[in-house]
């Protein structure tokens, strides 16, 4: 088979189990945890790729990984499927005599080298499966072109005090980085990783093979690749990146970022900006339906949904069905979610097919200066007629 050579080709890490996401991920991969009501979080790094005329994505899937296969099937939705073009869903790769999981993310990448040499890349361009945001990844990596450095990462501005939550870049004036310092107590700077890098190929082809060589290795970009390579002397520079960015790992971070979808002038506008379309893998669905007697209010109603109740400041996202008189408020409603009448939801996360029954409560109201207690419900679970979910429970 021929296959066209690439300036530059992305591999998207979509493995990872999202423990933190808890009862969210327990039977699905986190990249394909659903997310503002008709899209799935890996829609978004893979629409940025095709926004950027990156056409080639390998997918590297190890943890839950059927339903997120399925979903990406041959890559149609995101226009992957054309001649030259391509979503390749990558497993961890099958030995003669046993499969070996990946180790860390640039095991991953290791792993899947005869795949990128494939195409012959001058650039690979490293991305995760788990953030949202819209990136324009052309400007990023035209300016690895321009600056002659073998590896370029992106960095956003962060608070002081939150700086060491993140890998931190410390560079010099020009841009440069001198040093990469993980989870800082002290942190130099604010020059927070997005995890998102542009290599030139042979350079990081060979340091992949000296990692994987060393048997005291953790086999991750973060922790060795890029300590590494600055140790060796090769030029690193960080790529300023301004835009809404979100790391969705953690339950309040999900919550937190859909309700950031909605108002007049939301922080992240999902719709707006030239050649930012999102893209999604959706079934045809009839268009929702309001009753003449239900009430919304700052609310996404996704395709075939149903509301006889309140809704407000909710995502209510496609093929869910809300009661007479039930109440929904500061809540994430996933694909298929049933909530019957009488029924309140407060500050909840609702999983996929889910059900609460007539009369029941899930979650409760917080103050200003309290600690967010989001109340969760896995895909498929059932809250019982009356029953109560208690505000932060989890079923």
């Amino acid at each position: 088979m021929y296959f066209q050579k690439k300036r530059c080709i992305a591999m998207l890490l979509a493995g990872g189990q999202g423990s933190r996401l808890k009862v969210l991920t327990e039977n699905t991969a986190k990249p394909a945890v659903p997310f503002g009501g008709k899209y799935r979080i890996i829609d978004f790094p893979l629409s940025n790729c095709v926004n950027s005329g990156i056409d080639t994505v390998g997918i590297l899937t190890q943890y839950q990984p059927l339903e997120l296969n399925e979903y990406i099937g041959n890559g149609q939705p995101w226009g992957l499927n054309k001649t030259h073009c391509c979503a390749q869903v990558l497993p961890p790769y099958a030995r003669s005599k046993k499969s070996e999981w990946y180790k860390g993310t640039a095991n991953a990448i290791y792993q899947n080298i005869p795949f990128i040499e494939r195409f012959d890349p001058e650039y690979v361009l490293i991305l995760s499966g788990d953030h949202i945001y819209k990136m324009d990844y052309a400007a990023m990596i035209n300016f690895h072109a321009a600056s002659g450095a073998d590896c370029t990462i992106a960095v956003r501005d962060v608070p002081l005090e939150e700086a060491s939550r993140f890998g931190i870049m410390n560079t010099n004036p020009d841009g440069t980085i001198y040093e990469f310092e993980e989870k800082p107590k002290q942190p130099k700077s604010t020059n927070a990783s997005m995890g998102i890098y542009v290599f030139n190929w042979k350079v990081l082809r060979e340091f992949l093979m000296a990692d994987e060589a060393d048997p005291n290795s953790e086999n991750d970009f973060g922790k060795n690749i890029i300590p590494n390579l600055l140790n060796a002397g090769h030029k690193l520079v960080a790529y300023t990146f301004e835009g809404y960015w979100k790391d969705v790992g953690t339950i309040d971070s999900l919550w937190e970022a859909n309700m950031e979808l909605l108002g007049k002038d939301p922080a992240f506008n999902i719709r707006g900006g030239p050649n930012s379309t999102i893209y999604a893998r959706n079934n045809a669905m009839p268009s929702s339906y309001i009753d003449e007697e239900a009430k919304t209010v700052n609310c996404f109603v996704a395709e075939g949904s149903e509301v006889y109740g309140t809704v407000r400041h909710s995502i209510l996202s496609t093929g869910c069905y809300v009661g007479k008189n039930a109440i929904v408020e500061d809540s994430v409603v996933m694909p298929g979610a049933v909530i019957e009448s009488d029924a309140i939801v407060r500050h909840a996360i609702l999983g996929e097919n889910s059900k609460v029954c007539r009369g029941a409560v899930v979650g409760g109201a917080f103050g200003p200066n309290e600690k967010k207690k989001i109340s969760v419900t896995s895909k498929g679970a059932v809250v019982e007629a009356n029953a109560v979910l208690q505000p932060g429970d989890m079923l």
